[in-house]
């Protein structure tokens, strides 16, 4: 015998999502619900799409719904942006102004000796108690009677990394060695040159929660400007042209009549 088809039932119209539209072309279909941060991401590329085809980029077509971008589509797109959001380039005053400000980044050779404890942050870990335990950890050594090997004790009970066997020590590392979020707290900030001991706050990264204590430093020498003037120039014309095409998508968001979606506000770009 032939199996009877199977009956899916259509969906009640109560389940329908309130459609998200720009300028009346639909962002999803009545029944999806796609999550925030791909509704804006479609609607960032439905904007460019839309303006690229009123600027002659692109074809114009009939579209209810907004269709994905191919390869040649980002292409026109890259193009049209090059002319519309122009990036001037850094002077040689704004690179030497940016080099000077951050001396620290632009030193050669210079490293720590690190012990730390790792909090880690796993699915379903409560982020608020594990909080409150390692400031509590940190608060007790960071006392002045704190006695001679509780870290390495501490590290031993309570940290989620491999080197807590052998008292959270990381031995010597350089900014490159670690973390991005830890190499700027160690080696970056104003503080950053601080007697050597338990860092005096928590370190949060990618990874979770970190105390540190610093057992020794390399200060390392400056790199002069001249070796690192293009990878400033390069590092101050991607930052202007991240602000530059933030403001053209705003502006573009603006004109618009947008559906469904809070596009107003600089905010949503980075969500």
């Amino acid at each position: 015998m032939t199996p009877a088809p199977t009956f899916v039932p259509r969906p009640a119209d109560d389940d329908r999502a309130a459609v998200a539209r720009i300028n009346g072309v639909a962002l999803h279909g009545a029944y999806e619900a796609p999550p925030l941060q791909v509704l804006r991401e479609r609607a960032w590329g439905e904007l460019l799409r839309q303006r690229a085809v009123a600027l002659g980029w692109l074809p114009a077509r009939s579209v209810e719904v907004a269709p994905p971008l191919q390869a040649a589509d980002h292409a026109a797109i890259d193009a049209m942006l090059e002319k519309e959001v122009p990036v001037p380039q850094p002077t040689e005053e704004e690179c030497r102004r940016h080099y000077e400000a951050n001396r620290r980044r632009f030193t050669h050779g210079q490293a720590l000796h690190v012990q730390h404890i790792l909090f880690a942050v796993t699915p379903g870990v409560d982020v608020h108690a594990l909080a409150r335990r390692a400031e509590q950890a940190l608060l007790e050594l960071l006392r002045p009677d704190t006695p001679a090997g509780r870290f390495e004790q501490m590290a031993a009970e309570l940290s989620n990394c491999p080197s807590a066997a052998h008292g959270g020590d990381l031995g010597w590392i350089g900014p490159d060695d670690c973390a991005p979020e830890l190499a700027n707290e160690l080696f970056y900030q104003h503080d950053a040159s601080l007697a050597l001991g338990v860092h005096p706050r928590l370190v949060r990264t990618r990874f979770g929660l970190h105390i540190v204590r610093v057992k020794g430093r390399r200060p390392g020498a400056p790199i002069p400007f001249e070796r690192v003037r293009a990878r400033i120039e390069r590092d101050l014309t991607w930052r202007a042209r991240a602000v530059a095409l933030r403001h053209y998508l705003m502006r573009l968001a603006q004109q618009a009549d947008v559906e469904g979606l809070d596009l107003s506000t600089p905010s949503a770009l980075l969500q």
